[in-house]
Order: structure tokens, then sequence, then C-alpha cells
């Protein structure tokens, strides 16, 4: 089974845009868990314009599924977060200072010293390290060299060339969850999934682990509902 997970940002976007605390971000994981979703995920930036550190302290006190935190590794108060925290995975995403979204995987090659001393220092502490890359094979064998658990696949460009022509949209992605499964990593996928494309994906990849869904998840509650959305969501990774 793929699990759902649901990325909270969106929500913390909203809060932050008013002041005050409403939406109130642990209410609406609480909620996503309570309509279905099997973990949250949450990507603290440190701007903190959308999650806030205070946030991911008080997710931890409540979030009963599986929690699981993203971030750039490469910030000092990002790794002294998650150690503190103790979440069920850690996603390490190379993210840009000021980069409004994740964009790109990890070089696992270029950057394998640092990415092999971080994922030893997460999963020292009993925490599953999953590493962000682009749909390419070396990287994932990279991945795999660092010490990682499982790679999460950075999906903008299929779901960018979906409509075009999903076939070779998606011809790529199925090589890399391939070699992740032959050389024997967890696979996660995230970044613009949704409605529209997620059960392909899932079809061409049914040892899919989980999936990672916020902007398109809280824009489709927007019309449907949000416990509504979790459940169709739910039922395209059936």
């Amino acid at each position: 089974m793929t699990r759902l997970s649901v990325n909270i940002n969106k929500i913390a976007t909203l809060r932050n845009s008013r002041g005050g605390d409403n939406p109130n971000v642990v209410r609406t994981a609480l909620d996503c868990e309570r309509f279905g979703a099997q973990g949250i995920t949450v990507h603290p930036r440190p701007d903190e314009r959308h999650i806030r550190y205070q946030d991911v302290l008080d997710l931890k006190e409540v979030v009963t599924t599986e929690f699981n935190i993203e971030g750039n590794p490469t910030e000092k108060k990002f790794v002294e977060l998650v150690l503190q925290t103790q979440p069920a995975q850690v996603t390490l995403v190379p993210d840009a200072l000021g980069a409004i979204t994740s964009n790109a995987g990890w070089d696992t090659i270029t950057h394998r010293d640092r990415l092999t001393d971080l994922v030893q220092t997460f999963k020292s502490a009993g925490i599953r390290v999953s590493v962000f890359v682009d749909p390419i094979e070396a990287m994932v064998e990279g991945a795999k060299i660092c010490g990682a658990d499982r790679v999460e696949l950075y999906t903008e460009p299929y779901a960018a060339e979906y409509f075009d022509n999903r076939e070779e949209a998606v011809a790529s992605y199925v090589r890399a969850a391939n070699v992740a499964k032959e050389v024997g990593l967890g696979l996660n996928a995230g970044h613009d999934l949704s409605l529209d494309n997620l059960r392909f994906l899932k079809q061409q990849i049914p040892h899919l682990d989980e999936v990672s869904i916020g902007h398109a998840l809280i824009c489709d509650a927007l019309y449907y509902g949000l416990e509504n959305t979790i459940q169709m969501y739910l039922r395209e990774l059936e």
C-alpha cells in the first residue's frame, strides 16, 4: 500500500498571511489524520515563512501517524530541530535560500561525504532517512552509498509533462524506481502530484511506499472540503 502523507505547509502560509492562529496547523494535522491521512509532512525553512520551528515542536506532541520533516540539512538549526523532535522520517532536500519551493534533487555523488555524515547522524538517533533526488539512476545509487533508507523522487518534471505524453513523462521515474528496488531502497515521491496525475504514477510504480502531497491537495480542499479531498487522494492510490 502506498501511504499518503499530507504536507500542511500551505495551512501555515494561510495562517501567517493574517497573523494570529487561524487556521491552526495542529488542528489541521489532527483532522488530516482523522480523515485518513497516513502521515503528516512539514518543511520548515530558515525564514519560517510557512511552517515555524515551534509548529514542528507542537506537532511532534500530537501526531500519531508518520511524522516526516523535510528540509535542507546544511542548516544547523534544522539538524538540531530534527534530532530534538525525533520524527519517524527526515527527508533531506537541497533547498537554496530564498527558493519559492523545492526545485531539484541532490547530486548524491558530488555531495556524498556530506550526505553520508548527515545520514549517519540521523540514523544513529533512530530516524529513517530519505534523500530527495531527481529521477536519475546514478543519483539513486548514490543515495544508497550514502546510507539512506529511502529516496524521494522529485516529481515536478513528471507533472509538467504529464498531459503532453504521460508515458514519456513517467519513463525515467520507472527506471529510477526499479534501481531503488534493486539496491534495497524504499521509495517515496513528491512535488506537484495531484488528482490528475497520481493514479498513473502509482500504476507504473506499484512498489511506491509513500507520496507527500501539499499544494494540490490543499487547493482541492477549497472546493471539495478537506475530508472529502483526502479520501479522493486515497482512492487514487488504491
